[in-house]
Order: structure tokens, then C-alpha cells, then sequence
């Protein structure tokens, strides 16, 4: 059905679309040349169409490979792209990625036997368990098409675990697939970018985030508006501001920051807000995964009506536990990351008024304030300003205690010093 495929949630990204779909139907012509089990230990097909021939594993060119690496910046649509396509690879209907049958509806739902989504919980991905990854990877394919790995983040991979995901790359096991996601290919070694097919996601226009937001969400036209134009293209940060009132209120909060900086004391309470901001945010999203996942794990674990578990299970419940305050160190340095983009867009739309630039502001309904800004500094004070933002992005990245970081930020946004602020060694 037109209008019903794997691809639909792929906002502004045609060229990508394009390139998978033709990858997906070569797939197809790779399979019928590995023939069935018969190319198992060499992860390429033989004879006619080989590795380069029509429907062989074209390295270079348009056709299928056994390594693919998704980038763009956040909120492009890195992972939603590699799940459709990994959708697309295991359906079997006339048309790859269909979106209703068995396979494609498994695969977007992340219950596929064969495709398996990794996604680090916390700051790093470890070597060991890089190494248990790449063993149940080697194994065939319980569906007879494709054993799929989808590591989302795979720049957060140690070195180690970076060189044991290589020698996965560079000899893939028969009818292994690799979709490694990241902000940039220059975020992995580039021994293992080089084995890749590059597939690189650009930031969506902010109509079409919006187009999205009211033809599949039924959200009031200005509301998705303004809340595309906020989330700066990130497609699930413009859904979470259209939906949740309190997300709107947050990023308020954070906007409001400027005009709290008329003195010492102020700035270091705006500081305190703006962390209190990022906090509340990043609390709100992990509460969120953390109940469904613990729900799910003590039902699987055997749970029983009075909510006790059987004997053994307390290790696995700890576990999950650990990861997942791992995972909420994470989670609360993005949003504090986002919070800092929140408040750089507003200076943006400072600076993008007092040249006059003919472009759309982030935070148009905010006019008459930025304006008021725009005329009571200069230009350079407004860069100068922009830069004590990014140096904040660093230090936070350089794992600087964050209160400290953005207290030196709000100081720095405040007088605007006339010399741009010295970076760290």
C-alpha cells in the first residue's frame, strides 16, 4: 500500500530513502547468489554476479555490502533509518520494507530473531561486550535471510571493544549484516569506517517535521510549528515539545536564562536553573524507560500475581538496575547538551537580528524579547556570548563537574568578557 512502507518515518531524507531501497532489492539478487546456506564461512556470494557483478556485495558501488554506517546529527533519524532498512532487508514481499507484513512489523518493534539492536547504556561500550556481541552475530540466521546487527552509538565503543568490532567487519560471518550508527564516520577509527557503506542523514527541514507532526500525531498545525522550529530538526525532541506541556515549560526555563543574568548572584542562580532544567528533563525520560523495562524483565523472570519473583532472579534484576543508572548518567549529560543548544539557538536568533539575516529565527515567538537583546549589545558581544556556550559544551564532554561548567557559562554570558574565554589544554 502506497504511503505504508518502513521508510515513512524518514522525514526529509529522499536521497537516503532511495539509496536503501535499491540496496535492499540487490540484497535480494545476493541471496539468490549465496544460495541459501550454500556461501556459509565466506559472507559473500560466488559465481555469476559476483562480488562486484550485479546483485553481488558491490563495495563501491550502489548494490548490497555486509557493513553500513548511518550518520547525521542528533535527531536526524540515525537509527530509524538502519531499522527500516533492516526491515526492509527481511521482508520477503514483492516490494522490500513493505511495513505490513510479519517481518517488517517484528523488525520496527525490535522483536525480529534475527536482528538484534544494541543500543550502550551508559558513557562507554566495553570490549567484553563487544566480543559476546560478535559471537552472536557469527551464528545463521534462524529465518534463512540475514543475521542483522544494529549498534546504535557505536562511537561510544572503547578502543578495545573498537578493535574487536573490526575483525567482525573486516571477515563477516555468511549473511551478517552490520548497521553502525553515529554523529559523523570521523567518530569511529577509520579502519572500520573504511569497510563501511556510508549513509548520511542530513537535518530535516523544519516544515516537514512539522508536516509529520500533524498528519501522523493529529497535532494543531501552530503548535507543531513552533515546536519543530524549536527542536531544531530533532524529529522525537518536536514530538515530546508538541505532547507534553511540561517539556515546553522546561525548554522555557532554559530561554529564560538571558534575561536572569543582570548580576553576580542572578547568573549563579540561573546556572543552578538551567542544570535543575536539564535534570528534570533527563529524569523524566529515564523514569520512563525504566518502568517499562523492569516491568517487562520481572514478567519474563516469572513474576507471579502478588508481584514476588522466583528464587535466582535477584542478579539479573541487578543488573538491569546497573545499566540502567548508567545509562541515566548518560541520559542527564544529554539533556543538559540540549539545554545548552536551547539556550545557543537564542543568541543565534540574537545575532541572526542584528545582521539583519534574511533567515527563519528558532524562536520566533519570542520576537519582541530578542529583539530588545539585539539592540542592548553588540555583535561581537553576541559571538563572544555563543562562545561561552560551546567552551561549556566541552567541559561538560571533558567530564568537568556540570554546576561548575555552567556556572562559569552563565558568568561569562553575563559580562560578555571582551576577550574570548581561553580553552582548556
Amino acid at each position: 500500500m502506497h504511503g505504508m512502507t518502513v521508510f515513512d518515518d524518514l522525514v526529509g531524507q529522499e536521497p537516503v530513502v532511495a539509496q536503501l531501497r535499491s540496496a535492499a532489492k540487490a540484497a535480494r539478487l545476493a541471496l539468490a547468489a549465496i544460495g541459501g546456506a550454500a556461501g556459509a564461512g565466506t559472507g559473500r556470494p560466488s559465481g555469476p554476479g559476483g562480488p562486484s557483478g550485479p546483485g553481488g556485495w558491490d563495495e563501491r558501488g550502489g548494490g548490497m555490502t555486509h557493513a553500513w554506517l548511518f550518520t547525521g546529527p542528533p535527531g536526524s533519524g540515525r537509527s530509524v533509518a538502519a531499522r527500516a532498512f533492516a526491515a526492509a532487508l527481511e521482508c520477503r514481499e514483492p516490494e522490500p520494507g513493505c511495513g505490513h507484513c510479519a517481518d517488517c512489523h517484528t523488525a520496527l518493534q525490535g522483536t525480529h530473531a534475527d536482528i538484534e539492536v544494541v543500543r550502550p547504556a551508559g558513557l562507554s561500550y566495553s570490549v567484553r561486550e563487544t566480543r559476546e556481541l560478535v559471537l552472536r552475530a557469527a551464528t545463521s540466521p534462524s529465518g534463512g535471510r540475514w543475521r542483522i546487527v544494529l549498534f546504535e552509538d557505536a562511537d561510544r565503543a572503547t578502543e578495545q571493544a573498537a578493535n574487536a568490532l573490526l575483525k567482525a567487519v573486516e571477515e563477516p560471518a555468511a549473511r551478517t549484516v552490520w548497521l553502525l550508527c553515529a554523529p559523523s564516520p570521523d567518530d569511529l577509527p577509520v579502519t572500520i569506517r573504511s569497510r563501511c557503506r556510508l549513509v548520511t542523514l542530513r537535518t530535516p527541514p523544519a516544515d516537514a517535521v512539522a508536516d509529520v507532526l500533524v498528519r501522523r500525531d493529529g497535532i494543531d498545525p501552530d503548535l507543531a510549528a513552533t515546536a519543530s522550529r524549536a527542536a531544531q530538526g530533532h524529529i522525537g525532541r518536536a514530538r515530546r515539545l508538541a505532547t507534553d506541556p511540561e517539556a515546553r515549560r522546561r525548554r522555557g526555563d532554559v530561554l529564560g536564562v538571558p534575561g536572569r543574568l543582570d548580576g553576580l548572584g542572578p547568573s549563579i542562580e540561573a546556572a543552578a536553573a538551567l542544570v535543575a532544567a536539564a535534570e528534570a528533563e533527563a529524569k523524566a525520560t529515564t523514569e520512563e524507560l525504566n518502568e517499562g523495562e523492569t516491568a517487562e524483565l520481572r514478567q519474563a523472570l516469572g513474576e507471579n500475581a502478588k508481584g514476588r519473583m522466583p528464587r535466582g532472579t535477584a542478579g539479573a534484576l541487578k543488573d538491569l538496575e546497573d545499566r540502567q543508572k548508567s545509562r541515566a548518567t548518560r541520559v542527564k549529560r544529554d539533556a543538559l547538551d540540549r539545554a545548552l543548544l536551547d539556550l545557543a539557538s537564542y543568541y543565534r536568533d540574537v545575532l541572526a537580528v542584528q545582521f539583519g539575516a534574511a533567515v527563519d529565527l528558532v524562536n520566533a515567538e519570542r520576537g519582541p524579547e530578542l529583539r530588545a537583546k539585539a539592540a542592548a549589545a553588540t555583535p561581537e558581544e553576541t559571538l563572544r556570548r555563543l562562545e561561552a556556550i560551546m567552551l561549556c559544551r566541552e567541559r561538560l564532554e571533558a567530564n568537568v563537574n556540570p554546576l561548575l561548567a555552567v556556572e562559569a557559562m552563565a558568568l561569562g554570558l553575563w559580562s560578555a568578557p571582551a576577550a574570548t574565554p581561553r580553552r582548556p589544554r
